[in-house]
């Protein structure tokens, strides 16, 4: 073969290369339903101070799903009406969706709203301090309940097109942890607060919050292409609103939202499913503190927060920007942080209340209740197991914590992730109390309270250390 026959084939064949077109994105695909998890009337609803029976339904509590498939990965996210739920329940839960449709555990998200007017998928005292338990048969009939939603949004994937957007709602949130002008007493002998959780509306003693709000409401929408909505994942940060009848088991504000966005949809077969998760709002509520208003009637606030809400969504909807392809990755750490521990002065003080603190009047008395409290954290095993997750749904990071989270880490987290369109949801995979930033130890208030607060002082810095460092690694994913 000549020399010059010999470049032309080496022309042709570079040309031949050089022409091949870059792999297209593939199609995302989405599908999404709801499971019912309503107890049976009878188990105790536990977000008041003290449990007490369920005695009527005002609306069913859902396990409110969605799944995601991009063609090579697959997610699930899963949002239940629960004050929370047990780290054994996530696991199940995730055993049985791995066994049932194939997506990984590592891959399911599943956190409770923190609705306070349900029943305990938490498991019994002093369970609650051991990241392992079994299950009683609430929490088996949850984990097999969101299993089984998972199942039947799986079922449902179909071509989808994907946006993120935020709609602003500050009106609504008041942070609850407020410096007075006096040191607050404790149900702990001989230790004064200088902040104050849920101070009277109104007093004179206020001087300022403690710390800010997130009035953000982040949401991920899914869609035919160019046509209906095949569900909107919405995260906001506040606590509960409260204000239900007595013995209600309800969904709280969460599952008035969801109602109220999916009535300014059109009718759809498959349905369209609305999902709101709690953001960051450990320390934040729905109370004026400033400013305080009149009594309402049962629903009647809980109502005004969802619509309004779920108005100013449906709002910042008909702005989105729609992409058919997002690259799907996760990550799920379970981290080594530790227990709070008991100071020895305290578990005396504790052991010394409890055996003094005897009747059917003492045993309920703040010091005595709080004792028990201190006792069982003491109790609490050696390691914690504390479930941290991230997903990217291509450019939008959703970060997770098993803890109450103090709206301040999340704002961090925002401002701190390689993604711009970022945010975090509280209480996935487990329950472990609040988690204040370090510098609230140093003020007090319920929230940083033994027992209350029941991990380190530092676990909000390792938790954001593990996020942001997951984060990263699915960022440099895309590239």
């Amino acid at each position: 073969m000549n020399r010059a026959l010999m470049l032309l084939i080496g022309v042709l064949t570079a040309g031949a290369f050089a022409a091949e077109p870059p792999a297209r994105p593939k199609q995302l695909r989405a599908g999404a339903a709801t499971a019912n998890i309503t107890p049976p009337l009878g188990q105790d609803i536990i977000g008041g101070f003290l449990p007490f029976p369920g005695t009527h339904v005002h609306d069913e509590l859902l396990a409110r799903c969605l799944v995601l498939d991009d063609g090579n990965t697959q997610l699930a996210i899963v949002v239940c009406d629960l004050l929370g739920l047990h780290r054994s329940v996530s696991v199940e839960a995730r055993r049985l969706i791995e066994k049932d449709t194939g997506i990984p555990a590592a891959h399911v998200l599943i956190s409770g709203t923190h609705t306070h007017s349900a029943v305990s998928a938490l498991g019994e005292m002093p369970r609650g301090y051991q990241s392992d338990t079994e299950l009683d048969d609430y929490q088996r009939f949850v984990a097999r309940r969101v299993a089984d939603g998972v199942r039947s949004a799986s079922n449902l994937l179909r071509p989808a097109q994907i946006a993120f957007g935020t709609a602003e709602a500050p009106e609504h949130l008041f942070n609850r942890r407020w410096h007075m002008r006096e040191p607050v007493a404790t149900p702990f002998t001989g230790r004064l607060d200088k902040v104050k959780m849920n101070p009277g509306a109104g007093s004179a003693d206020l001087v300022e919050p403690a710390g800010p709000t997130d009035p953000t409401v982040s949401f991920v929408a899914l869609r035919e292409p160019a046509g209906r909505l095949i569900a909107l994942l919405s995260a906001y940060s506040l606590h509960y609103v409260g204000g239900v009848g007595a013995g209600h088991i309800s969904a709280d504000y969460f599952g008035m939202y969801c109602k109220a966005i999916e009535k300014l949809q059109p009718e759809n077969d498959p349905p369209f499913v609305a999902i709101m998760a709690n953001g960051t709002s450990g320390d934040v509520n729905n109370i004026n503190f400033r400013t305080p208003r009149p009594a309402q009637p049962p629903y009647a606030q809980m109502r005004h927060v969802a619509e309004d809400v779920a108005a100013k969504v449906h709002a910042a909807l008909k702005k989105a920007s729609w992409k058919d392809a997002a690259p799907l990755g996760a990550r799920y750490r379970e981290l080594d942080i530790a227990w709070r521990k008991v100071e020895p002065e305290l578990l005396a003080w504790a052991k010394d209340t409890a055996t003094k603190s005897t009747g059917p009047v003492a045993s309920k008395s703040l010091p005595a209740i709080y004792a028990k409290r201190v006792l069982r954290l003491a109790q609490a095993s050696t390691k914690t197991k504390a479930p941290v997750q991230v997903l990217r749904l291509g450019e939008i990071c959703i970060g997770t914590t098993c803890t109450e989270t103090f709206s301040e880490t999340g704002l961090e987290f925002k401002k701190r992730s390689p993604f711009a369109q970022s945010f975090l949801v509280e209480l996935a995979h487990g329950y472990y109390g609040y988690m204040p930033t370090p510098r609230h130890f140093e003020w007090g208030g319920y929230e940083t309270w033994p027992a209350t607060n029941a991990l380190e002082r530092e676990a909000s810095v390792k938790m954001m250390d593990a996020l942001l460092e997951m984060a990263k690694e699915l960022k440099a994913d895309l590239k």
